[in-house]
């Protein structure tokens, strides 16, 4: 009788006789990857470290990608590691590991970078078949050690060599306070290779988009037809080698009041708006967010065009304030008050429009709980840890991404409106590239004057 090994990680895999053992460890060829070239963005994301090693002199930096998240039992969630380790390499998906970490040890003129990984289980362990969560034939080749070197221009060891360097040693880490806030704001301002990788991902979500429309009619006779829309955005994702930035919203009729509906079992009928809000994740972890709020007949109503029109006359405010020296909340404010205005006018709200603005008041927020705009990049809300000043009440400078989005939400069963409006959900999104003059809009490709709307979903829909 051949000794039986433990099987590894998971309690219920057979366990392994001893022959299987030495057999598994013959036979193989060697499988150098070919051709292996420089990432993309690794010699910016050099720049970058050097930026950050400006700011902490003589101080060891310890920036972790992140381990596995289990989804459910031994089952892991899709990896993706930190934005701001991604940022610090030029990181792309597919050569991302779990447990990853980026030392920089400080030097006479800066800081020396060091990427620790989890490479290749090689064939000459018992990992690559046995070990569920990293072997090789159970989630797939990483890069060597070597192979990382070449890749991301960086020097590069084993995990398992990270605990002796880091001894006796007090690195800062991203739960220190601070750092992160420094990534952060760091973050706030794209460079060239930034930009170009968020007009891919917006590229990629307007093509998803028309996906969506084409099959609104299939979505309109089936159950849960939201799920219809949300796999075509998907499908078009994964035909171009893309992921997701965020869950896909795909919202239908008074699911459309509902700001993060990502359930998307809801029918689909032909006289309701659908509101959309999806974006595309490009290989370097850049997103689009994109929202299009679309009447699934291909026709408005005229009460759905008045409330559209209310929104997208504030999604125009709000984007003339969009300005390098403006301030970032002089793009929610004047968006909020095109729709006071127009809540107002449309008497609805129990006080002025002026007095609904002041900030102890705000009683048109009822139907507009959200801001009008936030960062975007690596993240779909974007350098969140960046201290006030910087962001939420700083001022916009070129080459910022950020979203512009107002919104108008009125319940099914809000009986301040009128029951034509009850219901009904709209909100515009566009993600906009600050420049030295005023803005350029990304994702303009997608129509959002309701005429030019109606005009390309008759376009798709033939």
């Amino acid at each position: 009788m051949s000794e039986e090994k433990s099987s590894g990680t998971r309690p219920h895999d057979a366990a392994v006789a001893d022959q299987l053992n030495k057999f598994m460890a013959t036979g193989w060829a060697d499988t150098p990857l070919d051709g292996l070239k420089p990432a993309a963005g690794a010699a910016i994301a050099a720049q970058r470290r050097k930026k950050l090693s400006a700011m902490y002199p003589g101080q060891v930096l310890k920036i972790e990608a992140g381990p596995l998240k289990v989804r459910s039992n031994d089952t892991d969630y899709r990896y993706r590691p930190h934005s701001a380790f991604a940022w610090l390499l030029g990181m792309e998906a597919g050569d991302a590991t779990p447990d990853a970490v980026l030392v920089m040890q400080p030097t006479a003129d800066g800081h020396e970078s060091t990427l620790f990984i989890r490479p290749r289980s090689t064939r000459d362990t018992e990992a690559f078949y046995r070990d569920a969560r990293y072997g090789e034939f159970w989630v797939g080749r990483r890069l060597t050690v070597e192979e990382t070197q070449t890749r991301y221009s960086i020097p590069a060891a084993h995990i398992e060599s990270l605990e002796s360097l880091l001894a006796g040693k007090d690195p800062l880490t991203l739960a220190d306070a601070g750092f992160e806030t420094a990534l952060s704001e760091l973050r706030l301002i794209k460079d060239s290779f930034e930009v170009k990788e968020m007009q891919k991902a917006i590229d990629a979500t307007a093509r998803g988009f028309a996906d969506m429309v084409q099959v609104f009619p299939a979505a309109a006779t089936r159950q849960r037809g939201e799920r219809i829309i949300e796999s075509a955005f998907f499908g078009r994702a994964r035909l171009e080698g893309n992921d997701l930035g965020y869950e896909t919203i795909a919202a239908s009729g008074s699911h459309a009041c509902i700001l993060h509906w990502i359930r998307n079992d809801g029918d689909v009928k032909s006289g309701d708006l659908i509101l959309i809000d999806a974006g595309v994740e490009v290989d370097t972890y850049y997103t689009a967010d994109i929202t299009r709020t679309l009447p699934i007949s291909g026709k408005f109503s005229d009460a759905q065009r008045e409330i559209y029109m209310l929104v997208y006359e504030a999604q125009r405010a709000a984007m003339a304030a969009v300005k390098p020296g403006a301030k970032f909340k002089d793009i929610n404010r004047a968006g909020q008050e095109v729709l006071a205005q127009g809540l107002a006018q449309m008497g609805v709200l129990p006080v002025s429009a002026e007095e609904s603005m002041k900030p102890e008041v705000g009683l048109h927020r009822r139907w507009t709980v959200h801001g009008v705009s936030h960062m975007l990049g690596m993240d779909v809300h974007d350098c969140a840890q960046a201290r006030a000043d910087q962001y939420a009440d700083g001022v916009l400078a070129a080459g910022m991404i950020l979203t512009v989005e107002p919104g108008l939400y009125i319940h099914p069963d809000d009986q301040l409106f009128p029951a034509k409006y009850r219901g009904i959900g709209v909100r515009i999104e566009d993600d906009v590239l600050v420049t030295d003059s005023g803005f350029r809009n990304l994702s303009a490709a997608l129509p959002t004057h309701p005429d030019e709307v109606e005009v390309w979903m008759a376009n798709l829909l033939r």
